[in-house]
């Protein structure tokens, strides 16, 4: 493996580790949140413990996310030395407000978590909305650098560097809206799919646990409503690449050929060789309609673009259809539960529901990554579309596989400890535990 694939390699792998912390570190203080207030309009200490649950396990998670987090940023200097000096000054602004972020949940999760019966009710229920808007605003700001390095602006390029930068229209390239849409409902549908899949699991072996009864109504309403809304995100999202990376979409579809009424393909295995995607299930016109919204609107393949530019499309199209097959998976099954919430007026806990959301509890997390993927190879070989490729972003360094391999173990522990603290947290909640309640919690506000 050459020094280039290494960088790559220890992005990837740190990345893959770090979403997972930032997206659970985003939704878990909503349902902290909506635990709390639930607690408080009905008096039930249940939900009081649930909610305090859930602030160790955001603790938990914000402080892995930080020492992940803060690898990244000196990745981002260390392994692409030449993107981040090229480009550092257009795409500061974002880096330093999710840093004003970063620290602002830091304070008020603090406050969250050692003020519960120390200051006022109202005062601590803000301290947790202040949690949650302040790491979804970090979320918010991280991806639109991403967005920039999709779709750059706010700067003239010229052969020694960018010029005549405009910070806030750089933060703020075409596409922005979409891609933070996407990527927030992503984060809370995967950890509200989560959540919904251990209190199922719990359910299936303890029918009559009250406590995750109740846990998973917190959960449910979320994983619903974002599983939802993630197919029309990703919708608008297509169609804005469609438009503006239209080499990405030709990627992800398998499409090797420029045409009209382009057919949407399910499934297939693209070898670039051969110029051909086989066993793949055709719609025909499918493409051409959800990308323009015209049945016989052009699209273009990967046949527009030169060879050398082409995204590696097995892979994309692996991640792409992996994300949509997950998504679809989820929304049924949030179909499926609100149809019977309408119906009985009540939460269904029958056990194949329950089944139904173990089974699809990790796909949240599933179509995370693979959607995250999508996003990153199709891109390539631009690490700035258009302006900068990865090979000449890198870092000069050789001998790129002692840090690989040491992050790699860094993360492997700490992905290891994050599993065993919250089982830890959720085994406390199991029937039987002789763990109360009221100590932990003490009263409901």
């Amino acid at each position: 493996m050459d020094d280039l694939l290494y960088a790559r390699a220890q992005m990837g792998m740190s990345l893959a580790f770090h979403i997972v912390f930032a997206a659970a570190g985003i939704a878990l203080p909503l349902l902290m949140v909506l635990s709390d207030v639930k607690a408080r309009r009905t008096g039930d200490a249940d939900y009081a413990h649930l909610s305090l649950k859930l602030a160790k396990g955001t603790a938990i998670l914000f402080a892995v996310g930080a020492v992940s987090g803060t690898v990244l940023s000196f990745e981002l200097g260390l392994l692409w030395p030449h993107f981040m000096g090229t480009y550092g000054e257009v795409i500061g602004l974002p880096f330093s407000l999710e840093g004003t972020a970063f620290f602002t949940e830091a304070v008020f999760l603090g406050i969250y978590l050692y003020g519960r019966e120390r200051i006022s009710p109202g005062l601590h229920l803000f301290s947790g909305v202040m949690v949650a808007v302040s790491g979804a605003a970090s979320a918010f700001f991280v991806t639109l650098v991403n967005a920039f390095m999709n779709h750059p602006a706010g700067f003239t390029p010229t052969p020694s560097g960018p010029v005549n930068v405009d910070p806030v229209a750089a933060m703020f390239s075409p596409g922005w809206q979409y891609q933070v849409l996407h990527v927030l409902l992503a984060s809370y549908q995967a950890s509200a799919f989560a959540m919904a899949g251990i209190h199922a699991f719990v359910l299936l072996r303890h029918p009559g646990a009250a406590f995750h009864r109740k846990a998973l109504s917190i959960a449910l309403p979320l994983a619903c409503v974002t599983a939802l809304l993630q197919p029309l995100a990703g919708d608008l999202e297509a169609e804005h690449i469609a438009h503006m990376q239209p080499a990405k979409l030709a990627a992800a579809e398998g499409l090797f050929e420029t045409q009209r009424g382009a057919p949407l393909t399910v499934g297939g295995l693209p070898d670039a060789q051969t110029r051909t995607t086989r066993y793949g299930l055709e719609i025909p016109k499918g493409l051409s309609l959800l990308a323009f919204r015209n049945p016989d609107a052009e699209v273009k393949g990967l046949d527009a673009f030169p060879r050398d530019e082409w995204p590696p499309v097995a892979k994309v199209h692996l991640a792409f259809e992996v994300m949509v097959g997950t998504g679809s998976l989820m929304a049924l099954l949030a179909l499926v539960t609100l149809l019977l919430r309408w119906r009985h007026e009540a939460w269904p806990e029958g056990r194949r529901v329950l089944w139904g959301w173990l089974l699809c509890g990790p796909l949240g997390a599933v179509a995370l990554e693979a959607g995250w993927l999508v996003t990153e190879w199709g891109r390539q070989p631009w690490i700035v579309r258009g302006l900068m490729r990865t090979s000449e972003a890198v870092t000069p360094v050789q001998s790129l596989w002692v840090p690989f391999l040491t992050f790699t173990l860094v993360y492997l522990f700490l992905g290891a400890m994050v599993v065993f603290l919250l089982m830890r947290q959720v085994a406390g909640t199991l029937p039987g535990n002789t763990e109360s309640h009221s100590h932990e919690v003490g009263h409901v506000h």
